[in-house]
């Protein structure tokens, strides 16, 4: 909930760096656009592709708005974050999201869900896309499961597209020697590295617009601190926003300074 002193103070309407938003109001700083670009390249080729970056730089959204776009009446997106370590697990929810009743056995299941894969490109003319998240925690068996699955009349055809979105240490991971036949199947691989400076001022406009405030909240003094503390990703850079304004109120200030945003930092580190 909205904390009534910033809704008093600043007159907002609603928080404007909440993490709730809808993938339409999202703000497409460079980099966010480079990787929409890449990742429609990807769903056009029905490949498998990574797409890597710090805790909080906008990876997930950026996945979430582009599966979004997606017309319901030629793609059937499906994001998954696998509930636990297991090849099984991972299968299942799969089976589900696919609109399947999971089997028992383990091989029954992959061919299950190869099938219904088959069905919809062949039958139904839908393109399914997997994205599959949180993939830094996934142990090596379990991304040779995952290219396995993709492998349609020997390798000749690619019927469904995999995109894998993992935090930073997953691109190391994809170096060692263990990994690459995996790594040789990624038909892209994209680090999101987060907002500019330069673009930071536009953000934070664009995020008070959302919410109806549509003058200056915050000092030059202020962006360059935000900056600096969250390095340019977008999750640390809201926190700190909010916080910052907060203070900015409670000491009813037009707007928030770099002090603000160093009691900021100190209330969220």
């Amino acid at each position: 909930m909205l904390n009534e002193t910033l809704t008093q103070h600043f007159g907002m309407t609603k928080d404007p760096f909440d993490r709730a938003i809808e993938t339409t109001e999202l703000f497409e700083f460079a980099a966010f656009k480079e990787l929409e670009a890449r990742l429609h390249y990807l769903i056009d080729r029905q490949g498998m592709g990574l797409v890597t970056g710090e805790v909080g730089a906008g990876k997930t959204s950026a996945v979430r708005r582009v599966l979004h776009s997606l017309h319901p009446g030629t793609h059937k997106a499906i994001y998954l974050v696998p509930s636990s370590l297991s090849i099984r697990d991972l299968y299942s929810s799969l089976a589900v999201a696919l609109g399947l009743e999971p089997l028992s056995n383990r091989v029954k299941l992959v061919a299950q869900i190869r099938t219904e894969i088959e069905r919809l490109v062949y039958a139904k003319k839908l393109r399914p896309v997997v994205a599959i998240d949180e993939v830094q925690l996934l142990r090596t068996e379990i991304l040779d499961e995952i290219r396995i699955l993709t492998n349609f009349d020997m390798d000749s055809t690619n019927l469904v597209t995999i995109l894998l979105i993992g935090q930073t240490e997953f691109r190391r991971k994809m170096a060692f020697s263990a990994h690459e036949a995996f790594s040789q199947r990624l038909l892209i691989r994209y680090h999101l590295d987060g907002i500019k400076r330069s673009e930071v001022p536009d953000y934070i406009t664009h995020q008070l617009h959302r919410a109806g405030v549509h003058i200056p909240l915050f000092t030059d003094g202020a962006i360059d601190a935000l900056f600096q503390a969250s390095k340019g990703m977008l999750r640390p850079l809201n926190l700190l926003c909010s916080h910052a304004l907060l203070a900015a109120s409670l000491e009813r200030k037009p707007q928030a300074t770099a002090d603000h945003v160093h009691i900021a930092v100190s209330e969220t580190t």
